[in-house]
């Protein structure tokens, strides 16, 4: 994968580009930088997923006023970079696996998570169905005093289901994994998702043990325990 500081260092276009953080991402180049002393996140996109760039992008200028998402500022198609505002919070993932963290604020933020979700799936709803996030995994919410979703390159028409059930295979497994407070938190999340929209999702339980088989290509060394909990959730439910 590329270094932020090849684009900075190789275009003119970014001279005034001070690099202050890389950040984690599983196929492309993100990084907090700040320009002209203004804080911004720049997605610097491998040239096969141009594509994703123009979904993300297209994403993002449709929802800037009504989901909470990062703010669009330009879009550079010469060399697959957009820019965007850097959301100052906390990574999701973080508080729920933080053992410090109190067990209700955690539950109020797995509500505010399912309201994030129901508000996405109704904004994008049209009459040929959903458009889904499609990589809910807890590191791509934001939280300082609401939820903010980000990366939107894997965004497809689907059921909201995958969403729900994908975003509880993340919870469970993210250390520490399947807790009795992890499964807690995902029947708190689900059954709120629920409230808000009845009948929108039905068969959790199955996506969601799907959803951690899926895992294992990622994370080949923890695949007995992936496959037990898959099978126990299958079977018994959360």
């Amino acid at each position: 994968m590329k270094n932020i500081e090849e684009l900075i260092s190789k275009r003119k276009k970014y001279k005034n580009v001070i690099l202050q953080k890389n950040l984690k991402s599983k196929k492309n180049t993100v990084a907090y930088v700040t320009i002209d002393k203004k804080p911004r996140v720049l997605k610097w996109f491998v040239p096969g997923l141009k594509r994703n760039m123009e979904n993300e992008y297209k994403i993002l200028k449709k929802a800037k006023s009504e989901i909470n998402v990062p703010m669009i500022y330009k879009k550079d198609d010469k060399n697959n970079v957009l820019y965007m505002n850097y959301i100052m919070g906390e990574n999701l993932c973080d508080i729920i696996n933080d053992e410090d963290a109190s067990y209700e604020e955690k539950e109020r933020l797995m509500m505010l998570l399912s309201e994030w979700f129901y508000n996405f799936h109704n904004f994008f709803k049209d009459n040929d169905g959903f458009l889904i996030h499609g990589d809910p995994t807890l590191r791509n919410f934001i939280f300082t005093d609401r939820i903010w979703g980000v990366d939107f390159e894997e965004a497809r028409s689907g059921k909201p289901v995958e969403d729900i059930a994908g975003a509880c295979a993340s919870i469970l497994s993210t250390d520490p994994m399947f807790t009795k407070e992890k499964y807690k938190l995902c029947n708190i999340f689900v059954d709120n998702y629920l409230k808000l929209a009845p009948g929108r999702i039905s068969d959790i339980n199955k996506d969601i043990a799907y959803s951690l088989l899926e895992k294992i290509q990622w994370r080949p060394e923890q695949e007995e325990i992936l496959r037990k909990h898959s099978k126990k959730i299958s079977q018994n439910g959360i």
